[in-house]
C-alpha cells in the first residue's frame, strides 16, 4: 500500500507540473475501395515492364495504405511490431526470416531471380515459419532463370521437408510446368505477356466480369509472380458479382497459398459490411493456424467490428491472442467492453493490458472505477501507474483520494 500512495503522490506533483497532453485521436474508418475504371488498349504497345502495371499497381497501393494508415493510427504503440506493410502476407508477426522473405519476393517482382534465388536460401537455411513457400519461390525462380533440374530439386526438397505445407498445390503446378518446359531462359517479352494479360483482364471486367473473373482465377492459380497474382485479386475486389465475392471468401477462407489468404483476409476487412464481418468471424472460428487468427483480429479492427472482437476477447484460451483482441479493441475506444473484460478475466497479464488499452482509450473514469474494485497490490499499482500519466479530472481526483 506505501509504494501505491509513493506513487500517487509523484503523480499528483507531476499532474500539477505538466501541461495537459492532448487526447489520442479516434482510428477514422477506412473509406470504402473505390471501383476501377477501365483500361483502355495501349497505342501504341508499351513492353516495359516497368510501365505495364503503371494503372493498376497504384491502384492496389492506394487501397491498402488505406487500412495500413488505420491500423497504425490506431495501434502506434506496436506499429512497429506489426510491421504493416504493401507487400503480401507483411501484416502478421515478424520472425528472423520474415524480412528476408518479403525483400527476396519483391527482387522477384523486379526480375532479379539470381539475388532473389539467395535470399530465399538464405530463409530456407534457418528454417523459419516461412522455410516452405521460400523454396516454391526460389524453385519459381529457378525456372524462369531456365534452370530446371535445380528447380525440381527445389521442389522435390518442399515435398521431402514439409509434406503438409499449404504450399504443395502450388509446386505441383509449378513442377508440371517446369518439366514441359524447353530449360530456356524466359524472354522478357514472355515476362511482359503476362503482365498484358492481367492489364487485358482488368479492363474485360468492366465490359464482361463473368468471362474475366475465370481467366483472373488462372492467374491465382498458375505460376505467376507474386504481384501478378496479388494485383489479380485486387481486380476481383472491384466487381460486386456474386461470384467475385466468393471468389474472394474462398481464398480468405484458404483456397490458395498461405499469401494469398493473407491479402485476401485485408480485403474482406476493408469491406467493412456485415457479411465481411461474419466471415471474418468464422474464418477466425474454423482456423487453428495463429497467423491466420491474428490477420482475422487486424481485419475486424479495420471493419471496425467491436463485438465480433469482444466475442474473440472472451473466448479465446491463446493468451496472446486474446491480447491483440484487448488492444484493438483499445484502439476502437471500446471502454465498456473492455470493464467487462477485466471482471471476467483470471490471468494478470491479460488484465494489465486491458488496463493498458483503456489508457489508450484515454477512460480514466473506466480506470478509478476498477481500481476501486481491485484488491491484487499488482494490478492496482499497474492502473495508479496508467492514470498518473493522464490529465484528467477523475485521474487526479482519483489520485488525490489516495493521499487522503
Amino acid at each position: 500500500m506505501r509504494s501505491v500512495l509513493l506513487l500517487a503522490l509523484v503523480a499528483v506533483t507531476a499532474v500539477a507540473q505538466t501541461p495537459p497532453v492532448p487526447p489520442v485521436a479516434p482510428a477514422a474508418p477506412v473509406a470504402p475501395l473505390a471501383p476501377l475504371a477501365a483500361l483502355a488498349p495501349p497505342a501504341p504497345l508499351d513492353l516495359d515492364p516497368d510501365n505495364i502495371l503503371s494503372d493498376i499497381g497504384p491502384r492496389v497501393e492506394a487501397a491498402l495504405a488505406r487500412a495500413d494508415a488505420a491500423i497504425v493510427r490506431a495501434m502506434p504503440g506496436i506499429a512497429m511490431q506489426t510491421r504493416v506493410g504493401i507487400d503480401i502476407g507483411r501484416s502478421r508477426s515478424r520472425d528472423s526470416g520474415d524480412d528476408l522473405y518479403d525483400a527476396a519476393t519483391r527482387l522477384l517482382d523486379e526480375r532479379r531471380y539470381d539475388d532473389a534465388i539467395a535470399r530465399f536460401d538464405r530463409v530456407v537455411v534457418a528454417k523459419t515459419s516461412r522455410a516452405d513457400r521460400a523454396l516454391y519461390w526460389k524453385a519459381y525462380a529457378l525456372n524462369r532463370l531456365g534452370r530446371r533440374d535445380e528447380a525440381l530439386e527445389a521442389l522435390a526438397q518442399l515435398r521431402k521437408d514439409y509434406a503438409s505445407s499449404r504450399w504443395l498445390n502450388d509446386a505441383q503446378a509449378l513442377e508440371a510446368e517446369a518439366r514441359q518446359g524447353s530449360g530456356q531462359r524466359v524472354s522478357p517479352e514472355a515476362e511482359a505477356n503476362d503482365d498484358l494479360k492481367l492489364m487485358a483482364i482488368n479492363g474485360l471486367m468492366s465490359a464482361d466480369p463473368e468471362r474475366a473473373l475465370p481467366l483472373l482465377e488462372g492467374l491465382l492459380k498458375g505460376t505467376t509472380a507474386p504481384r501478378l497474382k496479388d494485383r489479380a485479386l485486387f481486380v476481383i475486389t472491384q466487381s460486386n458479382s456474386p461470384r467475385a465475392k466468393q471468389i474472394l471468401a474462398d481464398y480468405a477462407k484458404g483456397a490458395g497459398n498461405p499469401d494469398l489468404q493473407a491479402r485476401a483476409i485485408r480485403y474482406v476487412g476493408m469491406a467493412g459490411n456485415t457479411e465481411s464481418r461474419q466471415q471474418l468471424s468464422s474464418i477466425y472460428s474454423s482456423s487453428s493456424d495463429t497467423e491466420v487468427k491474428r490477420e482475422v483480429l487486424r481485419a475486424l479492427m479495420v471493419a471496425r467490428s467491436r463485438d465480433a472482437l469482444f466475442n474473440i476477447a472472451k473466448s479465446e484460451k491463446d493468451v496472446d491472442l486474446r491480447g491483440e483482441s484487448i488492444r484493438l479493441l483499445g484502439s476502437l475506444r471500446a471502454s465498456e467492453q473492455l470493464a467487462q473484460l477485466y471482471g471476467s478475466e483470471a490471468e494478470v497479464k491479460v488484465k494489465q493490458e486491458i488496463v493498458r488499452s483503456l489508457r489508450g482509450a484515454n477512460d480514466a473514469k473506466a480506470m478509478v472505477d476498477i481500481a476501486r474494485k481491485e484488491t491484487n497490490p499488482e494490478l492496482k499499482k499497474s492502473i495508479v501507474s496508467n492514470l498518473a500519466t493522464m490529465k484528467s479530472k477523475e485521474a487526479t481526483d482519483y489520485l488525490m483520494e489516495l493521499l487522503k
